[in-house]
């Protein structure tokens, strides 16, 4: 793999006097957007007029545009727009506005990789995506680091400076401070959709509701539950972080790791590697994006089902409780910093 690892890889130059266009102003656009205008580049905003984002974005001095007027000057057009919406937001705001020679970029691959936006072919379509959440990116920024970003070329524009322009755009946003990895669009959503399902938020919140109930039901206290099948999840996640698998078992107790060398194996058998696959299988053969859009298509019906569902119950009352008992955690370095006052 091709990584940069510093800024003079990846010079800022060829954004500068060249307006860029942040659609959406969410977790992701407004991280976007701060980072680039504190990085000397000229930026607008493109959200609904009188919308939260709108009001959020101006009271941070971007100007706002609505989006169909966004595009038409703009040398760079990022959209940060949730991918469910974005097929239908392209094709009828922003498409018809694009001039030649314009970069359209995104921070997920999943609309190209699935064939549900195709860009015009006087167009540029790279992918710039930062590791981790906005407010993280957002963080490091301030901090004077940076997040490791994913970067692809899937179409070059006629004048062959969609590279050139995807690079300024990840030095801007922070990301060469740590580094730029090289790679596809498709190897970029399909390892980012299976590690997502099977790890990040669908493998280890299953996890640790399924521990929680049994220690809740083998008649243990719902707060010592959640302490030990949850709350301690982040530190030996920041462990592995920091340190790496190997790393984080030498940082905890040889009662801890031989059990962990024990249990692993029982827990994550032959079984759950074939389910693992067979998810990866329907990421990579379209299944699962068909589903996002049908519910989406449906409004989003199981979706919102599901996240009702999730948000109550024993678990929660007990992560409650045991939150209780540390008012800091809101106010945690892991928050982002306080957004800057209008120029």
């Amino acid at each position: 793999m091709r990584i940069l690892r510093t800024p003079e890889e990846a010079p800022i130059d060829p954004l500068r006097g060249k307006p860029v266009a942040v659609v959406g102003f969410g977790n992701q656009g407004y991280a976007h957007a701060l980072n680039l205008r504190e990085s000397g580049v000229d930026v607008v905003v493109g959200t609904r007029p009188n919308s939260p984002s709108f009001h959020r974005a101006s009271t941070l001095g971007f100007d706002c545009l609505p989006i169909p007027d966004i595009a038409k000057n703009a040398k760079l057009v990022i959209l940060a727009l949730p991918d469910e919406v974005q097929p239908q937001v392209y094709e009828r705001d922003l498409a018809p506005q694009l001039k030649s020679g314009s970069i359209i970029g995104f921070l997920h691959g999943f609309n190209i990789c699935y064939d549900l936006i195709q860009p015009a072919a006087d167009l540029g379509v790279i992918l710039v995506a930062p590791k981790g959440p906005g407010d993280t990116l957002r963080r490091l920024y301030c901090d004077g680091k940076g997040l490791p970003c994913l970067f692809a070329v899937h179409q070059d524009s006629p004048a062959g400076d969609a590279e050139a322009i995807g690079l300024a755009w990840a030095n801007a946003i922070g990301c060469a401070r740590a580094a730029i990895v090289y790679t596809t669009f498709r190897d970029e959503t399909e390892t980012d959709l299976f590690g997502e399902q099977a790890v990040l938020c669908g493998g280890m919140s299953q996890l640790m509701v399924a521990a929680f109930e049994t220690l809740v039901d083998a008649g243990y206290p719902p707060e010592l539950a959640y302490l030990e099948c949850c709350h301690e999840m982040k530190q030996v996640a920041d462990l592995v972080y920091q340190r790496g698998l190997a790393g984080m078992y030498k940082a905890i107790s040889n009662t801890a790791e031989f059990g962990a060398y024990r249990a692993g194996p029982l827990l994550i058998d032959a079984e759950v590697r074939v389910r693992m696959r067979q998810l990866l299988s329907e990421i990579r053969d379209g299944t699962y994006a068909k589903a996002v859009r049908d519910d989406y298509a449906g409004g989003f019906r199981w979706f919102m089902q599901q996240r009702e569902a999730a948000s109550g119950g024993p678990i929660e009352s007990a992560g409650e409780a045991v939150r209780d008992l540390m008012p800091w955690l809101a106010e945690s370095t892991d928050a982002a910093p306080p957004e800057p006052k209008k120029p």
